[in-house]
C-alpha cells in the first residue's frame, strides 16, 4: 500500500517542488495552502505523514500536534522551520513531532527524516492488521525486503506441489515459521504438520523416534510404537537440524523417501506413507559433504527447493513490521495496551545488528514492553545493547 504525504504550506513554490521530489521517490502527494483543509484531508484519514509549515495564514502549525493527539494513530508531523524557530520547534518535538526541518530544505534530509516516519507508520499497519488475526501460529510477516518477498512466493510454490524443501540460515531467522507456512499454504493443511529438532534426541534413539519400532525390538521396547514419519502420514514432516542426523540414520532416511515407504525398527513390514518432507539447517552442508559428515545424494533428495532465510542484519527493512508484530502478540498475552514505538526507538531497532536475529528481536521487543508504563516503548524500555545505537 502506498504511503501519501500531506504537505501543508501556504507557498504554492514549496509545494510543489517538495510534492515533485516525494512523486519522484514513490509517493502519494496531497499539498494544502491552510490549517482547515490539512484538518480536513486527517480527518478523512488522507495523509499517512505530515509535512507542516509552521506559519499558515489561518493558524499556527503545531497546533496541529495538540489536535492531533487523540487519534488513534496520529500521523507522524514533520515540521517545516524558519531559522528563528528552531527553539520552538525543539518544544514541538516534546510534545510529539516527529521531527523538524530548516528553510531552505535539504532534499537528502527530507528523505531521511519521511523514512524514518514511514517505518513507524508500516510498523502501525502491521499492528492494525494483525489485531484481525487469529493467533501467532498463524501468522508470516513477509516484510518490505525483496529477499523476503522472493522466499514467500517459493514457498508458496513448494507448499502447492507438495515437494520436499530443504530450509537454511542461521539461528534464529524464523525457519520452523517458515515450514509451519508451508504446511499451512499447501493442500496438506488440514493434516498433521510434525516436528522433531534432531540435534534435540540422541542418535541412538533418532531413527526409532523416526519410524518407530516393533514390541521386543530392544529391552525397553514393551510395546509397539508408531514413528513420526507415519503419524504424519499424509501431511508434513519436519525436520529441524537435519544436520545432526547420524549418517545411518541419514540413508535410512533417504531410502524412505524414495520409496515412501519403511519399516519400523525390529519390523519386516513395509509401512507406506504419503509424507512432504520440510528440513532446516543453520549448519553449510555442502562443506559437511566434502567432509563426509552428510549424505550428498540425500542432500539433492532433500533440496528439490531450497529456501535461504536472510539474517535479520541483512533485511532491517522488514523490522517495523516484525515490530509490529510481536508488540500485538504480547498485548495479547500479557494484557497490555502498546500501541506505539518512538522514532528513536525505532532507529536504534534498526542500527542494531541482531546476532540473534529474530528471536532476539522478539525477546527485546517483550523486554521493552514489561518495562514500558505508557502506550510507547522508548529508547530505555530497550535493551542496553540496542538503546545505545541510536
Amino acid at each position: 500500500m502506498a504511503i501519501t504525504i500531506l504537505i501543508v504550506d501556504d507557498e504554492e513554490n514549496a509545494r510543489r517542488n517538495i510534492g515533485d521530489f516525494l512523486l519522484s521517490k514513490g509517493f502519494e502527494v496531497i499539498g494544502v495552502p491552510t490549517l482547515g483543509e490539512a484538518r480536513t484531508c486527517l480527518q478523512r484519514g488522507d495523509g499517512d505523514v505530515v509535512l507542516l509549515d509552521v506559519r499558515l495564514p489561518d493558524g499556527y502549525g503545531p497546533n496541529l500536534l495538540y489536535e492531533t493527539a487523540n487519534f488513534p494513530y496520529r500521523p507522524p508531523i514533520i515540521l517545516i522551520t524558519a531559522y528563528g524557530d528552531i527553539e520552538m520547534a525543539v518544544d514541538a518535538m516534546k510534545n510529539g513531532a516527529h521531527d523538524f526541518l530548516t528553510k531552505p530544505i535539504e532534499f537528502e534530509q527530507l528523505e531521511k527524516s519521511i523514512q524514518r516516519a514511514v517505518e513507524i507508520v508500516m510498523m502501525r499497519r502491521e499492528l492494525a492488521h494483525l489485531r484481525q488475526a487469529q493467533s501467532q501460529r498463524t501468522q508470516f510477516i513477509v516484510g518490505a525486503s525483496k529477499a523476503m518477498e522472493l522466499v514467500v512466493s517459493q514457498a508458496q510454490r513448494a507448499a502447492a506441489a507438495s515437494v520436499s524443501v530443504l530450509i537454511t540460515g542461521e539461528t534464529g531467522t524464523g525457519k520452523e515459521v517458515l515450514a509451519n507456512f508451508i504446511h499451512r499454504s499447501g493442500p496438506r493443511s488440514a493434516k498433521p504438520f510434525i516436528a522433531i529438532n534432531c540435534a534435540a534426541i540422541q542418535n541412538t534413539m533418532l531413527e526409532s523416534e523416526l519410524f518407530g519400532y516393533e514390541a521386543g525390538a530392544f529391552t525397553s521396547a514393551e510395546k509397539r510404537k508408531h514413528g513420526l514419519m507415519e503419524t504424519a502420514d499424509g501431511g508434513v514432516l519436519f525436520l529441524d537440524e537435519i544436520s545432526s542426523m547420524p549418517m545411518d540414520t541419514q540413508a535410512k532416511l533417504l531410502r524412505a523417501i524414495e520409496e515412501r515407504a519403511f519399516r519400523r525398527v525390529g519390523g519386516t513390514n513395509l509401512i507406506h506413507v504419503d509424507v512432504q518432507i520440510l528440513a532446516a539447517s543453520n549448519r553449510d552442508l555442502p562443506a559437511m559433504i566434502k567432509e563426509q559428515q552428510f549424505r550428498e545424494d540425500l542432500y539433492y533428495r532433500l533440496k528439490v527447493v531450497d529456501l535461504h532465510l536472510p539474517p535479520l542484519r541483512e533485511r532491517s527493512a522488514d523490522i517495523p513490521e516484525l515490530v509490529g508484530f510481536f508488540v500485538r502478540n504480547n498485548n495479547a498475552r500479557l494484557g497490555m495496551n502498546v500501541t506505539d514505538v518512538t522514532p528513536r526507538a525505532m532507529q536504534a531497532l534498526m542500527n542494531y545488528h541482531w546476532p540473534g536475529n529474530i528471536r532476539e528481536l522478539s525477546n527485546a521487543i517483550e523486554r521493552a514492553m514489561l518495562f514500558c508504563d505508557g502506550a510507547a516503548i522508548d529508547l530505555e524500555h530497550l535493551p542496553r545493547d540496542v538503546a545505545r545505537l541510536t
